[in-house]
């Protein structure tokens, strides 16, 4: 099972299937794994005209566990080597998605095929909007005939299970201007209009990590993420920019409320001329220590169950069956120009996720 596993994970990470491309590649190679399976498949066109497929895939009777990833990547920022190479050395995958999630995609499929009774929920656009698991809880009658007690969705935790973590909202602030060349004095520069809207959002920065009623002990770090990114889409440096545009993902645990800084945010875009968009994902998933999917977690993996800042799809699955995050490898590397993953955690997982499917 070992070759087959990292044959299969090497597999995955050969396919390029960043988040703005069509995902079906690797649906595809996925589909022809899952011999005696009843597959589902829900496709969509994303924002970007990309063809989409996320897919539900099931044996067995009804009432048991799923395990879940996705199978979209981040892009592949500053790669000095092949991001798609599947370069296996010294026991470690490496390549663009190998920990983020394709090398615990086929710990999955593996744990799967080696269970009487087990589903899958495979989605893509993870890494982006969310909307591949969004329309598996929409749309996936597979999905509800399957009655499920609850869902493993197999980020990197280090195999540690995840009780809860935060869900975010994007907020996208676009100002606009004149497009000129800017010697001549005709042109308005849309990034004047953004700077006061951006002091604003500095502020709340500042204020998520220093007030305490923003904050939440039960995570670390404690403050929520406010991440800043800027665009003058291309615009060269001797011309006046026509559109500026910041976004913001603002993370957010289930004791915050985040209505103080929606509000603040909607008032700064009023009062300096800038449009603002916001764009919501499911709300912050979160069980007690206590709940019987986090128990049988911690119990098979032997490690205490915790929180984490970032995102997943539970946030969306949730909508379907209680989740636990419990995957292989380390959230360290994912994102990163050097991501990978030890083949042998993600064996080691393959265990776990058999253990908590036949339980």
């Amino acid at each position: 099972m070992e070759n087959d596993l990292s044959r299969l994970a090497q597999s995955l990470v050969r396919i390029d299937s960043r988040s703005r491309l069509s995902n079906i590649p690797v649906a595809d190679r996925i589909e022809a794994e899952l011999d005696g399976f009843e597959i589902e498949q829900l496709d969509y066109t994303d924002a970007g005209g990309a063809a989409k497929r996320v897919l539900v895939a099931h044996r067995g009777g009804p009432g048991g566990l799923a395990l879940s990833g996705h199978m979209d990547t981040v892009p592949d920022t500053g790669w000095a080597d092949d991001p798609w190479s599947g370069r296996i050395a010294d026991g470690i995958l490496h390549g663009l998605g190998s920990v983020d999630m394709k090398g615990p995609v086929a710990a999955c499929i593996m744990a799967a095929k080696a269970s009487a009774r087990a589903t899958l929920i495979l989605t893509t656009d993870e890494e982006t909007t969310k909307e591949g698991a969004r329309a598996i809880a929409a749309r996936s009658q597979l999905a509800r005939r399957a009655e499920l007690k609850g869902i493993v969705v197999a980020e990197p935790t280090h195999l540690h299970p995840v009780r809860g973590h935060r869900a975010h909202i994007a907020f996208t602030a676009t100002a606009e201007g004149v497009q000129a060349h800017s010697s001549t004095g005709l042109g308005t520069n849309a990034n004047w209009a953004l700077i006061p809207f951006l002091a604003e959002a500095k502020a709340m920065f500042e204020r998520l990590r220093n007030d305490p009623s923003l904050q939440d002990t039960a995570y670390e770090p404690p403050f929520s993420d406010f991440n800043l990114v800027i665009d003058n889409h291309g615009t060269a440096v001797n011309v006046t920019v026509a559109k500026a545009t910041a976004r913001i993902k603002f993370r957010y645990s289930r004791r915050i409320d985040p209505t103080p800084v929606v509000e603040a945010m909607r008032a700064a875009a009023r009062a300096n001329g800038v449009h603002l968009e916001e764009a919501y994902e499911g709300t912050p998933p979160e069980l007690p220590e206590d709940h019987p999917l986090i128990r049988r977690a911690a119990e098979i993996s032997g490690k205490a169950p915790r929180t984490a800042p970032y995102g997943t799809d539970a946030s969306e699955l949730q909508a379907i069956a209680p989740c636990v995050v419990l995957g292989p490898g380390g959230i360290e590397t994912a994102h990163t120009p050097h991501e990978h993953v030890a083949l042998g955690d993600l064996a080691q997982a393959v265990a776990i996720f058999q253990r908590m499917l036949s339980a």
